[in-house]
């Protein structure tokens, strides 16, 4: 387990990159499984945690996918939700911004409303409970054609005043953003906010097309696009924010060193980096221990720790005033 300075513990940040159901720890995905009478193909927790040792993006998709289906109530979404919650705030995270992937439960025959209404009381009980600030962000599968995404989309549509954006994720690759081009456009039109994980282990023309073809507003992951000079000049330019999530790097062998990570040098170009957990019950940690990879591997200072954390206010979908607020909040901490 990764150690956690108490400048770490006590920085507050902003969350812009994690997927609710990557949060799902094994204990609790044994509880809801018992509950709803669904057999998990692991036979314990420590079982479950030892399939944790992943060669790819893809090898951990398959035990995500395989983690959802305990999930069938609004109380099961609320529970997991809540879960992290309470994680998120008690590790001075004042503002997240939650993924959830629809299709992986819609696909499964639990209806939209089901998944959105457990995870939209959590949030909201975070807020007034916690104090924590919270949106949620709908992602699309690019695994599943585009025509699922429509349609999922026509349902996030009813729920404008509960989901804030959408966002596109699962296997990159094979799966170039070009084919949502449509969908993102009609999103935009709606009123949400567009992000993409792009350059994760797609090349750096993913993180064109996320840019020029769904015209998002943030990057997740971004880490390939360092081989693209032109490609940082843009990044750099627009000051577009990239949610970097250096723990899911190491464990799904995009670094194979956190030595050898890319943050220090993106932030020396001048990207907008911020750091993140992803799917933090298979990766290893929460966001303060994400902090803490990239503090001790990359020899960062309290400064670039600061500014990491103003880049993840400063990238987020919150107004004016609550910015500034969480950024007054920052300054006074540095």
């Amino acid at each position: 387990m990764q150690v956690v300075s108490s400048f770490v513990e006590q920085l507050p940040k902003a969350e812009l990159h994690v997927h609710i159901e990557g949060t799902f720890e094994p204990e609790l995905m044994f509880e809801i499984g018992s509950r709803n009478h669904v057999d998990l193909p692991y036979n314990s927790v420590a079982e479950l945690r030892a399939a944790y040792n992943f060669r790819d993006l893809q090898e951990f998709l398959d035990i995500y996918y395989a983690g959802t289906s305990v999930l069938l109530h609004p109380q099961d979404f609320y529970d997991l939700t809540w879960a992290y919650c309470q994680r998120a705030a008690a590790q001075q995270v004042r503002h997240t911004e939650i993924f959830f992937d629809a299709q992986a439960h819609t696909e499964r025959g639990v209806s939209f409303e089901t998944a959105l209404d457990g995870i939209d009381q959590a949030l909201a009980d975070a807020r007034t409970k916690l104090g924590l600030s919270t949106k949620l962000i709908m992602c699309f599968l690019r695994h599943l054609p585009a025509d699922s995404a429509q349609k999922t989309l026509e349902s996030a549509a009813r729920h404008r005043d509960r989901i804030v954006g959408v966002g596109l994720d699962s296997s990159e690759k094979g799966y170039p953003p070009h084919l949502f081009e449509d969908v993102f456009a009609q999103a935009s039109q709606m009123g949400f906010a567009t992000v993409a994980h792009a350059g994760e282990e797609g090349p750096p023309e993913y993180v064109w097309e996320a840019l020029d073809k769904l015209k998002v507003s943030r990057i997740d992951h971004g880490n390939r696009a360092m081989e693209d000079d032109a490609l940082v000049e843009r990044l750099v330019a627009d000051q577009m924010p990239l949610t970097v999530c250096p723990l899911s790097n190491l464990r799904l062998q995009g670094v194979t060193d956190m030595r050898a990570h890319p943050l220090r040098k993106m932030m020396q170009r001048g990207l907008k980096v911020t750091v993140n957990s992803d799917d933090p019950a298979y990766f290893g940690g929460y966001v303060n221990e994400n902090y803490a990879a990239v503090q001790d591997a990359l020899e960062l200072t309290n400064d670039e720790l600061v500014q990491l954390a103003r880049n993840s206010f400063e990238a987020s979908f919150i107004s004016e005033d609550e910015r500034a607020k969480h950024i007054a909040a920052l300054s006074s901490y540095a």
